[in-house]
């Protein structure tokens, strides 16, 4: 599909059964939502990752909206849980390709997994290196700082869980160059 994406695994453990393997120990987990703050996540992750030199996986969570609904309501016109699969698989494909546009050499794999989004993270991230969460611009002060997905993650994932800003929407390359270089924060390897 794209040069260094190794295409999508599908963890569904509804039945105990997992159908893939874990992420890989030491992998840099990073919950991807579509949005322009999980975009930001990924590259600042895919930059950590090459420094750590490990690999990136990009985690999107879905469930189906007919376990929400009251069994009563109507399902007339609503998506089958098959095609929320699908639509959520278009999301993780689509912010993956945007990452390699940017970044071409990252090292990624996408994993589309079933359940509430906290959840499925805190599950993958149980051996990572670090858990990358994008973080929305609040401008109303009277809300909490971190969504809460990621309140939930930094509260008890096992690894150190980091969250990267969405970047305005006027961002220049000289005020964010972690998110337009190629490079690791300016940090030289060792």
């Amino acid at each position: 599909m794209f040069d260094g994406f190794d295409g999508f695994d599908v963890f569904d453990d509804r039945n105990g059964e997992a159908t893939m393997e874990e992420p890989p120990y030491g992998s840099v987990i990073v919950g991807v939502d579509g949005s322009a703050a999980a975009l930001a996540a990924l590259r600042w992750s895919a930059a950590k990752a090459e420094q750590l030199r490990t690999r990136v996986v990009a985690v999107h969570a879905w469930l189906p909206t007919a376990s929400l609904r009251a069994p009563y309501a109507t399902a007339v016109g609503l998506p089958t849980p098959e095609e929320e699969r699908r639509r959520a698989a278009a999301t993780l494909e689509e912010t993956v390709a945007r990452l390699l546009d940017l970044y071409p050499e990252a090292r990624i794999s996408a994993l589309l997994d079933q359940g509430p989004p906290a959840p499925v993270l805190l599950r993958h991230a149980r051996h990572a290196l670090l858990l990358t969460l994008g973080r929305g611009s609040r401008e109303d002060v009277t809300l909490p700082a971190l969504g809460a997905v990621a309140r939930e993650c930094v509260r008890h994932a096992t690894c150190p869980v980091v969250t990267v800003p969405e970047p305005p929407a006027d961002a220049k390359e000289a005020e964010l160059p972690w998110l337009f270089e190629n490079t690791t924060l300016g940090l030289e390897r060792a």
